[in-house]
């Protein structure tokens, strides 16, 4: 046979078949035949290859895996077994031996990327008792060509050999841990549409469990066997088409095996889907290509997820009937082995309003760790039912109500209410941002998902276990006196997300209407509505403003209006904050809100900012911590008289008495030094650095002394950057002297474990970097992430003057990258412009950073916009 010719049909035929996948609509099984088709082919081309090996019938070729099932993606692997009859092995034969390597080099010869094994029957056997991954490939396993018999033998012991019960089991146990890997949401930014939960995976395990029980090996053989409904059937067999399709569009886009979502290729695939970036809706809300696919696929996830769940129920009673028996919980459900079950399959069509009832039951009744098939069926078969006059309902609104205001368990309420999709029926506004994506790189959960993270963390602060995570936070907790408040607030704060224009004003609009509607009146309900429309305020005020400055603190006391509304927002934010991302939150921006919360708490008590009491408070508080120290009587004088009040606003006593500690000696030994010169010019203190655990408890604190210069900042971001170091918060200051006391916070991804020797390596090398003289080197040309490639944003520069009109205020926003900081101070420092205030804001993968600034260029509009200019050149991902 000519190997070179049946690649050239092989090839020729596959690339026909694969423009079908290309055309396949987004009907009902619509990819299926294209997908079957491809697996033909590959049997007819294996067919052809067996016979020109030389193969007699006493062996076998068996597709097994995936292959096995009869259809291929485009790029998948193509799984075959190679059976021999038992006591039969290459090693004794040199003939097979040399059969068998022909037969797998010309497959790769052909193009085709086979996965091979070559075993007898007793092997088979062996190896799927002992690898339940092996034992769930062969159950799939189709004769492709070869000894008829010999494949009948070995699926007659195969099956005999299978325990159902302990399959079920394990593959149960292996898709849990599957589903963790996958942080156990199909929410994903980057799911994978074969792995991940509600992924193609749950609905094989489904059918590899249902066949190694003899249930059944399809869709509609399980509803004829009771475990499915029909319309569950139907459902099923539809997402399943949804996912299939978008699988095979992935591995096209890709041009190989790619089963992951990934940024980079949503847009391509949804391309391939028609969708287009779009203006959708009434309110012209930009919708993306990628966000019309990822919504499609995140909605037949949850449905697959939901389905799931009820046919491994149904198949694990089959196997397992229940021996415990049912306990009334009321007229309308009974406990079964801790879970509610509906007593009659059509309690909801008979009675909606057992609907809510169902998780008010869950939230009320100890004991009871979830719902069961029957009732899973029972609210998916509902859903249809939960319309406006659902909605509108008196007694739905106040069952709803109820589930929001009970002491415990409003948090798997909630998330088991959006799994069965109760929650976005019965609010509306909820249901648009199911699946919906957050394309500010920022967020790492869709909106849905992000509010339930919020959601949770609010009611952690409750709860005496979790106290030790946020200790300022839950003491607060422990004197609030409706919680409840606080989740309505949460499940709203992000509502209105998606839809255009503010969603602060749209979400404090929505739940306005909630509360009227649900009876809440009076300040909860002001309480309510001011949390969601000011739900970002204070952490943009912590993270963007001077909070040494009294006046900003008399603003956002004067926004805040009261004690209460403060603690609620103070909160709200840090649960806000923590509910984006694992990479969002830090120590130090808890310690910012924190020290917002405290100042305003003294504004709010009706004591006016008085910074000489401040300072000198402070002196007296640094002083005690310098005598435990057994500093030297007055050794802080000489530091203490070069320094101003705005040093001691911006610094706590902590920080004041550090300064002193490691000053003090230099700057006393400095001015004996320059009296006994006797007017002649005294030589300068060398550069002094010092670093240390941050006292906040995350990173380095970082204190710089040297004498001034225009491109400090800069030249000290710039060590910081080649490091390895990020700046999170920068605190500039020059002596009277002329001399800069800066301190930074800086983290990386070495600390804690190796902070000895990083402290030292910053104490010595930036002290030798600045005694360097010579011109800034070049910045980096830092890549950018894959994410900010496929959701790039808008750099955003604005300067305009502080409230005192003597600085200016200088904010920017852009995608983050590795030196973009240093590349923004350069400029600054070419510009001669001092940074007296920097705080470096990170979300996720965009940098919100603000830095108060002075300069002599600062005075002209031209220089201005040349400064702005260069700023947006230099933010412009390269």
């Amino acid at each position: 046979m000519d190997v070179a010719a049946l690649k050239v049909a092989y090839q020729q035929q596959k690339k026909v078949l694969l423009e079908s996948v290309r055309n396949s609509g987004v009907g009902t099984r619509s990819v299926h035949p294209a997908l079957r088709n491809l697996g033909h082919l590959a049997q007819d081309t294996l067919r052809q290859l067996w016979f020109a090996a030389g193969f007699t019938d006493h062996c076998a070729l068996v597709a097994v895996g995936g292959f096995g099932r009869g259809e291929l993606f485009p790029n998948s692997d193509i799984d075959v077994l190679l059976l021999l009859p038992d006591n039969t092995t290459p090693e004794t034969d040199p003939a097979l031996q040399q059969r068998i390597e022909t037969f797998i080099g010309s497959c790769w010869d052909t193009g085709m990327e086979i996965g091979s094994s070559v075993r007898t029957v007793a092997d088979c056997i062996l190896e799927a008792g002992k690898d339940v991954t092996v034992q769930t490939s062969l159950l799939e396993s189709q004769l492709i060509t070869g000894n008829t018999t010999l494949y009948r033998r070995f699926r007659k012991q195969f099956t005999d050999q299978i325990d159902a019960k302990a399959f079920f089991v394990a593959k149960t146990l292996e898709m849990r841990q599957r589903h963790n890997k996958f942080e156990n949401t199909p929410y994903s930014l980057e799911p994978n549409c074969k792995e991940s939960p509600g992924g193609l995976r749950d609905l094989q395990t489904i059918l590899w469990v249902a066949k190694a029980a003899g249930l059944g090996k399809t869709w509609d053989e399980l509803a004829r066997k009771g475990l499915a409904t029909k319309l569950e059937a139907r459902q099923i067999k539809a997402n399943e088409a949804v996912l299939s399709l978008i699988r095979a569009r992935l591995h096209l886009v890709a041009g190989r095996r790619e089963d992951r979502l990934v940024f980079d290729l949503q847009t391509a695939v949804a391309q391939t889907f028609g969708y287009e970036n779009s203006t959708a809706g009434p309110s012209g809300t930009q919708a993306r290509a990628s966000e019309i696919l990822m919504r499609r696929y995140y909605w037949a996830a949850k449905a697959v997820t939901q389905l799931t769940h009820i046919l491994l129920l149904n198949i694990e009673e089959r196997l397992n009937p229940s021996s415990h028996p049912l306990r009334p919980i009321n007229e309308r459900f009974n406990e079964k082995a801790g879970m509610i079950d509906v007593a009659s399959d059509d309690l909801y069509e008979k009675h909606p309003h057992a609907i809510l009832e169902t998780f008010l039951l869950y939230e009320t009744n100890e004991g009871l760790h979830g719902l069961s098939a029957r009732t899973l069926r029972a609210l998916y078969n509902a859903r249809n039912l939960m319309q406006a006059e659902f909605r509108n309902d008196p007694v739905n609104r106040a069952t709803f109500k109820r589930i929001m205001q009970e002491p415990v368990g409003i948090t798997h309420a909630m998330r088991l209410m959006n799994e069965t999709s109760v929650l976005g029926r019965y609010l509306r506004p909820f249901r648009r941002i199911v699946g919906r994506m957050q394309h500010d790189l920022f967020h790492v959960y869709t909106v849905d998902q992000h509010i339930l993270m919020v959601l949770r963390n609010v009611r952690r602060f409750f709860m005496a276990e979790h106290a030790h995570e946020y200790p300022s936070c839950s003491q607060l907790a422990a004197g609030w006196d409706k919680p409840w408040v606080l989740y309505v607030a949460a499940l709203f704060h992000d509502i209105a997300k998606g839809r255009g224009g503010d969603h602060s004003d749209l979400g404090a609009r929505d739940v306005r209407r909630f509360c009227s509607q649900h009876d809440i009146k009076g300040e909860d309900a002001k309480l309510i509505e001011f949390l969601v429309h000011e739900h970002l305020t204070m952490s943009q005020v912590a993270q963007k403003s001077d909070l040494s400055n009294p006046e900003v603190i008399a603003e956002f006391a004067r926004r805040v209006g009261t004690e209460r509304r403060l603690t609620a927002l103070y909160l709200l934010t840090v649960a806000d904050i923590r509910g984006t991302s694992p990479k969002v939150w830090n120590a130090w921006k808890g310690k910012l809100l924190e020290d917002l919360y405290r100042y305003t708490i003294r504004a709010l008590g009706g004591r006016a900012p008085d910074p000489g009491a401040e300072v000198e408070a402070r002196k007296r508080e640094a002083l005690s911590i310098l005598a435990l120290h057994a500093e030297p009587f007055e050794s802080q004088k000489a530091l203490w008289d070069t320094l101003d009040v705005g040093y001691f606003m911006r610094h706590d006593a902590a920080d004041i008495a550090w300064h002193t500690r490691q000053l003090s000696r230099h700057i006393d030994k400095a001015s004996k030094d320059k009296i006994a010169a006797d007017g002649a010019s005294a030589q300068a203190i060398k550069p002094i650095v010092r670093a240390r655990l941050s006292p906040v408890g995350e990173g380095l604190q970082v204190m710089v002394f040297t004498q001034d210069q225009p491109d400090l900042f800069a030249r000290i971001c710039g060590f910081f950057d080649q490091s390895g170091f990020s700046i999170l918060y920068a605190k500039i200051h020059t002596t009277s002297n002329g001399y800069a006391l800066d301190t930074f916070q800086i983290v990386t991804s070495m600390l804690p474990e190796h902070y000895r020797e990083l402290t030292s390596m910053v104490e010595n090398d930036l002290a030798r970097t600045l005694t360097q003289q010579g011109p800034l080197p070049p910045p980096s040309k830092g890549r950018v992430s894959r994410r900010v490639k496929s959701f790039p944003i808008v750099p955003r520069v604005d300067m305009r003057p502080d409230e005192k009109a003597q600085r200016w205020l200088l904010s920017i926003s852009a995608s983050d990258r590795v030196g973009l900081l240093y590349a923004m101070a350069r400029i600054l420092a070419k510009h001669q412009l001092s940074v007296f205030l920097a705080k470096i804001n990170t979300l996720g993968e965009r940098v919100e950073d603000t830095f108060l600034v002075q300069g002599a260029e600062l005075q002209f509009n031209h220089t201005r916009i040349q400064i702005e200019t260069e700023l947006l050149e230099a933010l412009n991902p390269v």
